[in-house]
């Protein structure tokens, strides 16, 4: 049953999920679309700037910017969010967990960074971005969990561009994709004087191939590159790994891998 309080910030079909974080909780609405383990992984994997300004494109639930605060990773974030009622969502986290003096949620496009914020104002971008390209097939394409997973409103380069506009010379871009379209990641960066410093794939399972990517890229850095040992999720048990779970925590989310 939900105290006062939380009435106040839940709307109807909604849901509060504690994070198990810092004492921080999400609003969620599983009829929408909740965070995946994808997110959790590119918060951690992040490297971040303790006295830094973080921004996430594509923010969703504002669940990345909640996550990096919680562990640190920089001191002021914005999320940036073109769904209204995502975006919604993410402030009324923001102000439940209040963390209103520390994270910003804008309603905007990403393919119009430019409009909004000058460029070079940012020390580290990440993004979880749509993953799949195209919407061929799709029923209702505009639903919020069809634009979230498909190239609906944007497309990658708007992604990598807006990257490279908003980083100042030395910050960090930290995004998490699938390993299909890993070499298309990094011509784009290269396009966008974005040099990718670190990389890691990460395996459902220790005998089957990667299914997601993490990697970080620097604003005008020099060409080198480390490859992290891969992450593997599940034991054959189908419990989570060590690996999986020193960063995965006790954070709780909606899919798997």
């Amino acid at each position: 049953m939900m105290n006062k309080l939380t009435e106040e910030f839940i709307k109807e079909g909604e849901r509060l999920d504690d994070l198990l974080c810092g004492g921080y909780h999400i609003i969620q609405n599983p009829d929408i679309f909740c965070f995946g383990m994808d997110a959790v992984l590119l918060a951690d994997f992040a490297s971040g700037k303790s006295k830094g300004k973080v921004i996430d494109l594509g923010t969703g639930t504002g669940v990345i910017p909640v996550l990096m605060e919680a562990r640190g990773k920089g001191e002021h974030f914005t999320g940036l969010e073109i769904q209204s009622y995502s975006a919604d969502m993410a402030r009324r986290s923001v102000l439940y967990n209040g963390l209103s003096d520390k994270i910003e949620i804008i309603e905007g496009d990403i393919k119009e960074v430019s409009c909004l914020f000058k460029a070079a104002s940012f020390d580290v971008v990440t993004s979880n971005p749509p993953y799949i390209k195209g919407s061929h097939g799709l029923e209702n394409i505009n639903t919020p969990k069809n634009i979230a997973r498909h190239e609906i409103l944007l497309e990658l380069e708007d992604v990598i561009r807006a990257a490279g506009y908003l980083l100042k010379q030395g910050g960090s871009f930290a995004m998490v994709h699938k390993p299909f379209r890993l070499a298309e990641i990094i011509r784009l960066m290269s396009k966008y004087k974005l040099e990718p410093k670190r990389l890691c794939m990460v395996q459902p399972y220790d005998n089957k191939e990667p299914n997601m990517v993490l990697i970080e890229a620097s604003k005008g850095g020099n060409p080198m590159i480390k490859v992290e040992p891969a992450l593997v999720v599940y034991n054959h048990d189908g419990t989570y790994t060590d690996g999986l779970l020193n960063r995965y925590g006790g954070y709780k989310t909606e899919q798997n891998i």
